[in-house]
Order: structure tokens, then C-alpha cells, then sequence
């Protein structure tokens, strides 16, 4: 019993109570979880969602398609997705990598059909899909184009020149990227290898032209097609390489470093340290560190086989194995291999296969200039190619082309079986050129007795070609150029460089040249003249030619006026570069031709974009002698509105800068200017009109152009207000010029006799030439200026005038609004400095000669005239002319309704000018 009750005491039974909760044990799992939804994404919905195309097919049905056996059901799956993705553009971004991947598989597809089809969608994508969408998935494609390239199948390398057609327009960039790998594919196009017999011992491979019966069209042909893409692919990477610079005039290129973007500098704000200068050394393209060490690239870290035609060893080692197959090219296609052949002229297959291999040379020795030891290169390359070249090349140099014609009984050339004709396709002198820039990129001053033979040829067929005078591309000029340039630093003395000017200057005085033509063949006259005036004048040797093409220069820009902005701008740039060296011919020049340039009318100034015009003003600086009848032009050009305020402003300030008055601490040029001329040209600016307008201006009358008071014998012409703000601009610019005179007395008596001669007398003036007048009155006044009656006079009536203009004026007039501050200041500040002036203007204030609508305008300028606190001591002084003014008011409105304009007129002479009170008068009896 004691047993079992110590067992049941150790394992008690707990007893739950009814309707209480079992107790959770201790080591109880919690076995609650909570869930969420998920969201699917668009491209893993369901395929009833996705949009079909005619045939009720999905973006996956047609690439599942793509593996199918049938030929016939991978072609209407490639159309069909062709069909699906112009339909609906967006699906291409949401299966972008299964799209690339299986048209890129199909490059080698047995069928022709279906990899004629690839194409076309593989065109139709690339005007899809960007560079950098792409760029993920093109080693994909870079791999299938190199299987296709390299496949066995003679059709399916055929096509793989299309699919590398498309790839080369659309991403060239990414293409050139894999350029170790495509650049073998394109030798072993056309070659194989071959283990040489007496590099046997080296166990070294060498490469030979290739033939295959099997294909659809000739070696040669065949080898055309290879080499036309070797050509282009190697030109994406001649341009995709931004330091390649060619000896040549390039041809202008849309590409962010071909423009030169000028700097506006304001030299007010720049010395008040408002306005930073970068100075770069290569004229603000980029900036230029002058330091013995180089940063090492990235391509430095690559490896070898990654760096492509970057690493000067691969540059080498492509070389050395494309150019004899070039070479064994150029044998099958030249002269000697031909038969029949007359001379030198050649086959237009022949041409257009010799015309691939000399540009692929061309494009590889632009390729060598961009390594560091480019001397070294060269030096490599003449070593190992110079005697081939001139045995192959040179052999039967100049070449011709040649077209087989059928017999005609009119035909001229009926008598020989070939005939010298002009094709479209085929370029001979390009051909021509092509090799001349190739050979003279061999020779230097060093080597110039051991290559005069065939550089004599060159030079020969170069004068020849330009003296010919026949029509010329731009392709050819850029060429033919780069080759004179060459040929002239070869061999720089006057005897050898001076013909070869003068063939170009024939070339230029040709008419109707195209507008590329002439560019390139100014640029070329430019960088010949900067090239022969950086020599010291010790040495210097002027070519008569080049100042004849210099001093031609302005004449050519008058004559030229708008007809082509784009050549104007670039004969002033060079006018200009020559004119700040001081060119004498070219200065002579621009002086002679200076009034056509100038002419206010027809002038190439005012008829060029703003620009172009403030490069032209700039030119003023730089003329011998200003005249003054030129002076009178520039004056007429800076009030006709033609050209900007600002650059208005720029003109009166450089002639500023040419006269005697500009404080020059050093001897000016004598005679530039003469004071007379320029005071005249100071004049004539400020009033804004000619003395024929003004006379033409007398004869108007009444509204809306005429304002007029009885009280002035001076009536305003209202200008428009775009002429107006241009009037005033140049106005201000012209008191500054004024004010910097040094003998202001003498300068105000200057100003006051042109006042008096051409303005006092006249019935109606433009409201702008009143102001003007106003303005330059208050900015030369000062204690020893002695103004005359007339002038007295004069610029009372016109202070009236202009208040009584801006009193009545319409606030709705919107345009005329905009010149009450301009007019009111320089009136008020007229006033304030002349109290005879003000008081005349008050004593010309006779009412009694007025009708009674003009009485409220002229109690509302009294009322402001005493609350303005500039003319209140003057009006005090005033007094009793005021006050008489008013009793004459009153008794014209005695016996009628008090107003209240009247009302206040009175209220203001009682606070602002009653110095007492006033007895029983007038005044004091309407209160």
C-alpha cells in the first residue's frame, strides 16, 4: 500500500474544470502561419494573353516554331514574328534575349529561304532595338555571325556578308568591339593557310588566295563582296577611334568635337568677377595637359587578343598577313593581267576591286598614326612595303577605266572598241588618289632624293588633275588636297610648293562649285597661309599666289551676300585670322571693299544672321582708315534696326577705341579717324534719322501718328516701339561714348550747334530723337555750359510736347505705355538741371490759346510738377507764374460746375507752394 500510494502521488492526474481552457504545455510548437499574395508579372501570364498575329500565333508559338525540321515552317515563323513585333513594338522588350537568340541561330540555317528571311527581320529589329538594349546579348550574335562566316556551306558565307551589312549600320561600335576574332574570319574568307616551304624550319603559316569552283560567281567577284565589308568594318573602327587624326582636309562631320563653340565674354561682368574664362591650349576643344607621362588606357590591361587593331602587335600581325593577299589581289585585277588592255585603262570590276584594296591600305596606315611611336610604324611599314608598292602599284600609275560600248552609226568612239566614259559606280580618280596618298605617306624630307622618281609622277598627275577643271566631288578634293598638303611638307622650299598653290587656286576660281568643294579648298588656303606665317620673317617667303587668294577674300563676301550664310562665315573667319596678323594685301583689300560690306541697305552686314554680323563688326577694328562716308554707313546700320542694340553698342564702342579720345597711353594709328568724322557719326546716331526722313516727316499730320498740343510749336512723331527701344539702347551707348570725352564744355557746344542746325526749326520730330536729345543734355550738362535761346527754347517745347504725350496717353495703349519711365526721367531730369528751362516752359503755358480739353491735362502737369520733389524749389521759385497760370484756368471755368482736377489742382499749390496765407484772391475763394 505504501508503494502504490507513492507512485500515484508522483503521476497525479490534473482534473480540468468544465468550460476552462486546456493549459498550453511548455514545450508546445507554434504551428501558425500567415500568407500573401503574389503578384505576377505581364510575360507570366497565361498564353490566351499575349497578342497574336493574323495567324491567332504568340510571340511563343513562333520562336517554339524555330526549331521545327521544316524549312517551310521556320520561313512563315520568321515572317509571322516580323508581322507580330511591327504590329505590336512592345513585345520585343519583353522577350528581347529569346528573340535575339533564335534569329541569330538561324545565320546558319541549311536553307537560303530561311536565312534570306532572318535578314530581313534582323534589319526590321535593328531599327528597333538601340545600342544599349542590345549590348547584353550581342556576343551571342557575334558568335553566330563568326560560325557563319566561317561555315562550310559557300551560300551561307554569302549571306553572312548581308547579316554583317546590317550589323556594320546599325551597331558599328559593338561590332568593332570583336574585331581580333572577325578580322581572321575575313582573311579565311578569301585565303587559306599554307605551310611555306622555306619558313619550314620557323614553322611559321602563311596565307594564299583561295579559289572555289562551287560558287555562284567569280574569285574575283567573290573577293570584291569580302573585301567591300573589310573596307567598311575597318572603317567603323577608324571612326569609332577619336584620336586618329588624318594629314588630310577632312570633310565637316556631324560629330560633337567638329565645332568650335566661341565664347561670348562680357567684359564688364568678367571684371567684376561675375563672368569665369576657361583657357584651353588646343582652342577650347578639350583641355590639353602638358606631361611627360600617359595614363595607360584600359585596353593596356586587356588581353592581347581583346585589344583587337588597338595594340600596335595586332596592328602588326594583320598587317603582315592582309597585305600580300592585297597585293595578290591587285595582281589579278591590274593592267598587266588584263587582255585585251590599250594603255592603262582598266575593267570597272577590275577597278572597283583595285579601289577596295587601296582604301583597306589607306584605312590601316590611318590606323598605324594613332599609337604612340607613329615614326617607328612608319619607318616599319616603308621598310617592309615601299618596294612592293612602287614594283605593283606604281607600275602603270595614272589608271584609267575603260567601258565596253556597242557599235553606233552615230556613235563617236565607233572606230575603237573602247571607250573613255564617265560612270557612276566606278571611280578612277579616286582610285588615282587613293594610291598617291598611300605612297606619300611613305616618304618623308629624309627620303626625298631616293623617292623623287615616283614622287614626281605623283606630283605631276596631282598639278594636272587640279588644272584640268573638271568637275571635282568633294570625296576626290578632300583627297587630292590631303595629298598636296603632304607633298608640299616633303618638300617645302618656294620652287616645289608654289605650283602646287597655284593648281589649287586655278581649282578655286572655277564658277558653280559645290558648296562642300569650296569649303574644303578654303580650309586648305587657311591652314597654308597659318602654316606659312608661323615661320619668322626671316625666313618667311610670301607666295604670291596666297596673297592674291587673301586679298580676293572681301570682295568675294560682298559679292556673296546671303546666298550662302554658311560659306559667308567662313571667308569672315578667315578675313578675320589674316586681319589680326596684319596681312597687308588683305587689309588694302578689306578697305577697298568696305563700303559694299558695310552699306546699310545691301550690305553683307545687315543682311547675315547675328553671327556672323558681330564677327563682321569686329573686322572695323582691324580697317587702315575710316572714312567718312563709311562712318555715315555704319551710322545708318546702327539706327535701322538691322542688327541688334547690343551689337550696336559693341560698334560704337570699337570706334570709340579707334579715335583720339580713347586715352590710349601709346601713338594711335594716324588718321584712322578723324574727329570731325566721328563727332558727325556721334550725331547722327543719336538722332536716329536721316536729314532726308525727317524732312519726309513734316509732311504728316493728325492721328494715330502724329501728337500734338496747342501750347508747343513741336509735334511728336510716334515711333514704333521696337524702334524705339533699339533708339534708346544706342542712345544710352552714345552718351557714354560722350561722356568720355575729355573737354565736356567743348563736346556740349559740339552737341548744341548740331541740335541748333538740324532740329530747332523743325515742326514734327520722332518722340525718340526728343528723348535722345533730352538724354545726352543731361549727361554733358554741367557749370560751364552755356546754352543759347534757341536751344532754350527748343528744349522747352519739346519737354512739353513729350509730358503732354505721356499725360494723354491710353493706358490701353500697351505699346506706348512701355516708353513713359524712358521719357519721363529724361524730362524731369532736363527740368531739374535747367530751371530756365522749366520756366520757359511754364510761360509757354498760356491757356487762353487752348481749347477747354486741353485745360485738365494742363492742371494735372502743374499738380505733378509741385509734388515732384526734384522741381519743387523751382517751382517755388516759380510762384507767382504758377499762380497766375492758375487764375487764368479759373477764369475760364468761372461760372461753371467746380471739377475735380481743378479742385486738386488748387489743393496742391496751397500745401506745396503758398508760402503765406493769401488774401481774398482767386486761390482762396472756391473754398
Amino acid at each position: 500500500m505504501t508503494k502504490k500510494r507513492k507512485h500515484q502521488e508522483d503521476f497525479q492526474k490534473v482534473k480540468l474544470k468544465v468550460g476552462k481552457k486546456k493549459p498550453k504545455l511548455e514545450n508546445a510548437t507554434d504551428t501558425t502561419f500567415k500568407t500573401k499574395a503574389i503578384q505576377i508579372p505581364e510575360q507570366l501570364k497565361e498564353d490566351g494573353v499575349l497578342p497574336t498575329q493574323n495567324r491567332k500565333l504568340n510571340i511563343k508559338d513562333l520562336l517554339s516554331q524555330m526549331h521545327h525540321y521544316s524549312p517551310g515552317v521556320k520561313h512563315n515563323a520568321l515572317l509571322g514574328l516580323k508581322d507580330l513585333l511591327s504590329q505590336y513594338p512592345f513585345v520585343i522588350d519583353a522577350h528581347l534575349s529569346n528573340i535575339i537568340s533564335e534569329v541569330a541561330a538561324v545565320f546558319t540555317d541549311k536553307d537560303s529561304g530561311v536565312r534570306g528571311a532572318a535578314v530581313h527581320l534582323l534589319q526590321f529589329l535593328a531599327s528597333k532595338i538601340r545600342a544599349e538594349q542590345i549590348a547584353p546579348f550581342f556576343p551571342l550574335v557575334s558568335a553566330h555571325l563568326s560560325s557563319a562566316m566561317t561555315h562550310i556551306s559557300e551560300g551561307i558565307q554569302e549571306d553572312s556578308l548581308k547579316v554583317l551589312d546590317v550589323l556594320l549600320e546599325a551597331y558599328p561600335a559593338l561590332l568593332t568591339d570583336r574585331s581580333s576574332i572577325l578580322l581572321k574570319n575575313f582573311v579565311e574568307l578569301i585565303s587559306h593557310q599554307q605551310l611555306s616551304k622555306r619558313l619550314k624550319s620557323r614553322e611559321k603559316l602563311s596565307w594564299m588566295l583561295s579559289v572555289n569552283p562551287n560558287r555562284r560567281i567569280t574569285s574575283q567577284q567573290w573577293r570584291l563582296n569580302v573585301l567591300t565589308r573589310l573596307k567598311k568594318f575597318l572603317q567603323a573602327v577608324v571612326d569609332g577611334s577619336s584620336e586618329i587624326e588624318d594629314e588630310g582636309l577632312q570633310e565637316q562631320k556631324d560629330s560633337p568635337h567638329s565645332v568650335r563653340n566661341p565664347i561670348c565674354v562680357t567684359w564688364k561682368l568678367h571684371a567684376n568677377n561675375q563672368q569665369h574664362i576657361q583657357l584651353f591650349e588646343n582652342g577650347g576643344l578639350r583641355p590639353k595637359i602638358n606631361s611627360s607621362f600617359r595614363l595607360r588606357s584600359l585596353a593596356s590591361v586587356m588581353d592581347s587578343a581583346e585589344k583587337g587593331l588597338s595594340s600596335a602587335e595586332n596592328l602588326k600581325g594583320f598587317i603582315e598577313i592582309i597585305i600580300p593577299l592585297l597585293i595578290e589581289c591587285w595582281i589579278e585585277a591590274s593592267p598587266a593581267q588584263s587582255a585585251p588592255i590599250l594603255g592603262n585603262l582598266l575593267e570597272s570590276e577590275s577597278q572597283q576591286l583595285m579601289q577596295q584594296v587601296l582604301s583597306i591600305i589607306h584605312l590601316l596606315w590611318k590606323l598605324t598614326k594613332r599609337h604612340d611611336e607613329t615614326y617607328k610604324m612608319e619607318l616599319w611599314l616603308r621598310m617592309n612595303y615601299l618596294v612592293d608598292f612602287k614594283h605593283y602599284f606604281m607600275r602603270h600609275f595614272p589608271y584609267s577605266l575603260q567601258e565596253t560600248v556597242k557599235h553606233k552609226k552615230k556613235d563617236s568612239c565607233k572606230g575603237n572598241k573602247y571607250c573613255m566614259t564617265s560612270s557612276n559606280s566606278v571611280d578612277h580618280l579616286l582610285l588615282n588618289l587613293t594610291l598617291c596618298d598611300i605612297m606619300v605617306s611613305l616618304a618623308s624630307t629624309s627620303t626625298l632624293q631616293m623617292d623623287s622618281g615616283w614622287l614626281d609622277m605623283i606630283r605631276k598627275f596631282v598639278t594636272d588633275t587640279l588644272q584640268d577643271g573638271s568637275k571635282l566631288n568633294s570625296k576626290q578634293v578632300n583627297r587630292l588636297l590631303g595629298v598636296t598638303w603632304r607633298l608640299m611638307q616633303i618638300q617645302q622650299n618656294k620652287v616645289a610648293t608654289e605650283p602646287l598653290i597655284k593648281a589649287v587656286y586655278t581649282l578655286y576660281q572655277q564658277r558653280n562649285l559645290l558648296f562642300p568643294v569650296r569649303t574644303l579648298l578654303l580650309k586648305f588656303f587657311s591652314r597654308v597661309y597659318q602654316k606659312e606665317d608661323l615661320r619668322t620673317q626671316r625666313i618667311r617667303s610670301r607666295s604670291k599666289v596666297l596673297s592674291r587668294w587673301l586679298a580676293g577674300l572681301p570682295q568675294q563676301l560682298a559679292l556673296l551676300g546671303l546666298r550662302n550664310p554658311e560659306l559667308s562665315n567662313q571667308l569672315i573667319d578667315i578675313i578675320h585670322s589674316a586681319a589680326s596678323r596684319s596681312n597687308k594685301e588683305l587689309l588694302q583689300s578689306l578697305q577697298a571693299t568696305a563700303a559694299r560690306i558695310y552699306d546699310p541697305l545691301e550690305g553683307t552686314l545687315v543682311l547675315l544672321p547675328a553671327a556672323a554680323q558681330r564677327r563682321l563688326v569686329q573686322l572695323v577694328y582691324f580697317l587702315p582708315h575710316l572714312p567718312a562716308s563709311l562712318l555715315a554707313c555704319l551710322s545708318r546700320c546702327c539706327i535701322m534696326g538691322r542688327m541688334s542694340s547690343e551689337l550696336a553698342a559693341t560698334l560704337i564702342g570699337i570706334l570709340h577705341m579707334r579715335s583720339s579720345f580713347a586715352g590710349w597711353k601709346c601713338q594711335v594709328q594716324d588718321n584712322s579717324v578723324n574727329d570731325v568724322d566721328y563727332f558727325s557719326f556721334l550725331f547722327s546716331t543719336l538722332i536716329g534719322f536721316s536729314r532726308e526722313e525727317l524732312t519726309s516727316l513734316q509732311g504728316i499730320r493728325g492721328k494715330p501718328h502724329i501728337s500734338q498740343t496747342q501750347l508747343s510749336p513741336v509735334r511728336l512723331y510716334l515711333t514704333d516701339l521696337d524702334q524705339f527701344l533699339h533708339h534708346w539702347a544706342v542712345t544710352e551707348m552714345i552718351c557714354h561714348s560722350l561722356s568720355t570725352i575729355p573737354s565736356q564744355s567743348q563736346c556740349f557746344d559740339i552737341l548744341q550747334t548740331g541740335i541748333c542746325k538740324y532740329l530747332v526749326g523743325l515742326v514734327v520730330i520722332p518722340d525718340s530723337t526728343a528723348g535722345s536729345v533730352l538724354c545726352a543734355i543731361n549727361k554733358l550738362l554741367d557749370q560751364a555750359c552755356i546754352l543759347s535761346d534757341n536751344l532754350h527754347k527748343f528744349l522747352a517745347s519739346c519737354c512739353y510736347s513729350l509730358l503732354y504725350f505721356l499725360l494723354t496717353l491710353d493706358k490701353e495703349d500697351a505699346e506706348h505705355v512701355q516708353k513713359r519711365d524712358m521719357l519721363w526721367g529724361s524730362c524731369i531730369s532736363a527740368l531739374a538741371l535747367l530751371p530756365r528751362l522749366l520756366r520757359l516752359m511754364l510761360q509757354s503755358l498760356q491757356v487762353s490759346r487752348i481749347c477747354r480739353e486741353e485745360l485738365p491735362v494742363v492742371a494735372q502737369l502743374l499738380r505733378l510738377l509741385m509734388q515732384h520733389g526734384q522741381l519743387r524749389s523751382h517751382m517755388m521759385t516759380n510762384e507767382f507764374l504758377v499762380q497766375q497760370i492758375i487764375k487764368d484756368i479759373m477764369m475760364l471755368k468761372s461760372g461753371e460746375v467746380q471739377e475735380q482736377w481743378l479742385t486738386d489742382l488748387h489743393y496742391c499749390f496751397n500745401i506745396y507752394l503758398a508760402s503765406h496765407p493769401q488774401g481774398p484772391g482767386p486761390v482762396n475763394a472756391v473754398y
